[in-house]
């Protein structure tokens, strides 16, 4: 039989106003971001405007300056250790960043209008229209031309094509004439676009250019022996084809021109360049060993609560009629939502200062050298420690800022590296050992590369006890072939 029954319980939950909420958000998002959100926020509270706040006018002393004041309750809600930024935001209220100095977000990305530039596969159907096609032919070159990837290759065979525009539009074409279209697109701008594969784009590449006694040896190679040239056989190509050592090079230096992705090559639109265009956060400086700490505010305007709304809550804080007491609420809403703002965006940039000082402190060596090298051992936690804030803060804060140095553009979360031990028990960054290994291989006798169990070899002798995995990973991280790959004559 089944009751009602009545318990009670005790339980400890912590929880965050909106104004709590508001800093942490204003946290992890970049300048750029910033910018954009201040702009937002000041078209939708009329009580918000640009310019630096005054301090001791009449309205400060009066009805609000408790409000101000409570508003201390929040002013470190990042600095407690209990405190978990995740417990209060789910994954998809997170902004997702590419770090490019925009947000990536599908919601915020379809509200950029971008009225200027042009696509990859714009750019190929406006040479379509240069043509001598008739105007069936274009428009079954545009068909062909919005299957091109965006490397610049044509992943469908003609067979495919025709059945495709017999199936969608009804139109039925032969082979041929696909053939004859996909001829004429090959010729297109970039060299190498409309090709099926790799040997088709260098084949393209090499026909375009003016007939050498090199081009002719590397079309014929590419032609009717690609398997031994992609594979690097190069004592075969030597025995097969009576090239001398002379030759081969040759072929080769031809060859490394050419442009393996031709659509690669292309910038994008407007935004897609946008993406990847970094501003940084934050501008480290050093002068007669002293390290100076910046924040690129760039176009961010100072914020102060409108005046006149000060003015119009002070006039309506005896309200008497409902009327009158309808107008006082919105009009204290909108002042608190500014200054709750105004106080979001300060404690968001004492927060990153903080956080950067922090780092900038213990990979001093790096911002006075700029060897990445020289980059100690650091985690997450230990500058959480220093700061004070909760790991999760940390996080956020190097997920998605970038910072200038003398020696470039890094992202924060660059200076955060595992530690490694040597053969000798020392502890280092993995960045020396990142540096030392390509130091190796750059200068290893190209005629004879080194294998990855030989780079382990000789990095062991060197003092750095890594896996063959690991070296894998860190040639692939620089983009080093296999060692095949990289011999030469």
């Amino acid at each position: 039989m089944q009751g009602l029954s009545l318990s009670q319980s005790l339980k400890q939950q912590q929880k965050l106003s909106p104004a709590q909420l508001q800093v942490v958000r204003m946290l992890e998002i970049p300048s750029v971001e910033l910018q954009q959100r201040i702009n937002e926020e000041l078209q939708d509270n009329p009580a918000l405007e640009e310019g630096k706040e005054e301090t001791g006018s009449e309205f400060d002393s009066e009805g609000l300056e408790q409000d101000a004041d409570d508003s201390r309750e929040y002013d470190n809600p990042l600095q407690n250790e209990d405190f978990n930024y995740d417990d209060y935001v789910n994954d998809d209220e997170t902004p997702d960043y590419r770090g490019a100095g925009m947000a990536s977000g599908q919601t915020e990305a379809a509200e950029i209008p971008v009225t200027a530039g042009t696509s990859f596969g714009e750019y190929l159907k406006s040479q379509v229209y240069l043509t001598h096609m008739t105007k069936p032919e274009r428009h079954i070159a545009k068909f062909v031309v919005w299957n091109i990837d965006d490397n610049g290759y044509l992943p469908r065979t003609a067979e495919e094509l025709c059945d495709d525009l017999a199936f969608r539009e009804g139109l039925t074409v032969s082979e041929d004439k696909m053939r004859e279209i996909i001829s004429e697109i090959q010729t297109f701008d970039p060299p190498g676009v409309g090709a099926y594969d790799l040997q088709e784009c260098l084949l393209i590449q090499l026909r375009q250019k003016p007939s050498t006694p090199a081009i002719e040896k590397a079309m014929t190679i590419i032609e009717h022996d690609f398997d031994n040239f992609s594979h690097r056989r190069l004592d075969r190509i030597r025995q097969i084809w009576g090239m001398s050592d002379v030759d081969i090079k040759a072929v080769l230096h031809e060859v490394s021109q050419l442009n393996p992705k031709p659509g690669s090559a292309w910038t994008g639109t407007v935004y897609e360049r946008q993406q990847t265009t970094v501003i940084p956060d934050f501008i480290v400086t050093s002068a007669d060993s002293e390290l100076t700490i910046q924040m690129n505010q760039g176009d961010i305007p100072d914020l102060r609560v409108n005046d006149s709304y000060n003015k119009m809550y002070a006039d309506f804080s005896d309200a008497k009629t409902a009327k009158q007491k309808e107008t006082l609420r919105f009009v204290k809403q909108k002042i608190d939502s500014a200054r709750w703002f105004i106080d979001a965006i300060r404690q968001r940039n004492e927060t990153l200062m903080r956080v950067m000082g922090a780092i900038v402190q213990a990979q001093r060596s790096f911002f006075e050298q700029g060897d990445p090298s020289s980059l100690r051992p650091m985690v997450l936690q230990e500058i959480a420690e220093k700061t004070g804030y909760d790991v999760s803060t940390i996080s956020r804060v190097s997920n998605s800022k970038y910072v200038q140095t003398d020696f470039g553009v890094f992202p924060v979360k660059y200076f955060f590296t595992d530690r490694m031990t040597t053969t000798a028990g020392d502890e280092i960054s993995n960045e020396e050992v990142k540096k030392n290994l390509r130091e190796l291989i750059d200068n290893e006798d190209k005629r004879h590369p080194m294998t990855d169990l030989q780079v382990v070899d000789e990095m062991q002798k060197r003092g750095y006890a890594i896996a063959r995995r690991t070296v894998a990973k860190y040639r692939e991280l620089y983009g080093i072939p296999v060692a095949r790959l990289r011999k030469e004559i």
